[in-house]
């Protein structure tokens, strides 16, 4: 007897396998980031080659525009985990304008006739008279020929007059001084050992006194620097008063000048490179150290800006140092700086 054949049905098909995310969405939070963060740096950039300071927050952003290079990187780590192409190539064409602009702002020169005189300048945010102590100190120990005081206000000014001044003895270390007398940030000094003619301070928000100082038989113009910070809403105020500067500084190329104080700027500022593009020169760029921070000195001083500047006229001035001091009491160094008069080639 035949054995029957029992049929058995085919298996059903295996389910195909869930599709798994989508890499690109997967990567998507990385991508939307990396962008954010590649819009806000070339925001900034493009200002600085536009030669235009543009408005809050790009100032602001432009006075730390090395430590961009942070938020950069972290933008091209995360374009090459999300695999973005594009946003790779963004990332290394704004590493290579970053590098480009950090480089120090124009060429370097020195004069090459005789020297006539040696003068230490030394410039000082007190920080509303806060420092004012500190600073008497530092003066004494440097002994500088010329001090610039920004935020001295009366208090720091009668001190300085009793401690340093034709108050403080028969023969006053700095028996000559110009000065703008006022309250908070409105005061401002400017001390001698040379004698001084005054001339009319920059009218500004804060005190800018000026003065001609007959440097061992030589007229050389003085004026302190001290323009409103570019807070948000202030800017016109803040390129208003750095143009008044730019201003007096184009005023009379003929007069060796010392420009020196508090600008509130860096060299990444169009207003502050208009001022450097009149024939001025920053001591510390003679030296090397453009890109040191001044402020804050006391929370980040490492992560700061360089914003207090003793600015020369390049064709009467050499550089044989550059000195930054911490004071307590203000959240800005001092800046001591050696000079050398050279007479014109």
């Amino acid at each position: 007897m035949e054995s029957a054949t029992i049929e058995r049905p085919d298996p059903a098909p295996e389910p195909a396998p869930a599709a798994g995310p989508r890499p690109r969405k997967r990567h998507g939070g990385k991508a939307f980031l990396a962008t954010l963060l590649l819009l806000g740096v070339t925001l900034v950039v493009g200002s600085r080659a536009a030669d235009i300071d543009a408005f809050t927050p790009v100032p602001q952003l432009l006075a730390f525009l090395p430590w961009l290079l942070a938020p950069t990187g972290l933008a091209l780590l995360l374009a090459l985990l999300a695999r973005r192409w594009i946003g790779l190539t963004w990332g290394v064409v704004l590493l290579g304008a970053l590098a480009w602009y950090i480089e120090p702002y124009g060429k370097a020169s020195e004069p090459t006739g005789p020297v006539l005189a040696e003068v230490r300048v030394m410039t000082s945010n007190v920080q509303f008279g806060r420092g004012t102590d500190a600073l008497v100190k530092a003066v004494r120990r440097e002994r500088p020929d010329i001090v610039f005081v920004e935020e001295c206000e009366l208090t720091c000014s009668a001190e300085l007059r009793d401690k340093l001044g034709d108050l403080s003895g028969r023969t006053p270390d700095y028996p000559h001084r110009q000065s703008v007398e006022g309250y908070g940030s409105t005061g401002s000094v400017i001390l001698s050992r040379y004698p001084l003619k005054a001339t009319a301070p920059i009218p500004g928000s804060m005190g800018m006194p000026g003065a001609v100082a007959d440097v061992e038989g030589h007229r050389v113009r003085l004026q302190l620097a001290h323009p409103m910070p570019p807070l948000p809403g202030q800017l016109d105020t803040w390129r208003r008063e750095l143009g008044a500067l730019r201003d007096y500084a184009a005023k009379d190329p003929r007069t060796p000048t010392v420009l020196a104080g508090d600008f509130n700027a860096t060299q990444d500022h169009a207003a502050f490179r208009a001022i450097l593009d009149t024939g001025m020169i920053d001591a510390a760029r003679l030296t090397g150290q453009d890109r040191r921070p001044t402020w804050p000195s006391r929370t980040t001083p490492r992560f700061g800006a360089q914003i207090d500047h003793v600015l020369v006229s390049e064709e009467d001035f050499s550089a044989r140092g550059v000195r930054f001091r911490a004071l307590s009491g203000t959240d800005h160094n001092a800046v001591v700086v050696d000079l050398s008069l050279h007479r014109r080639g």
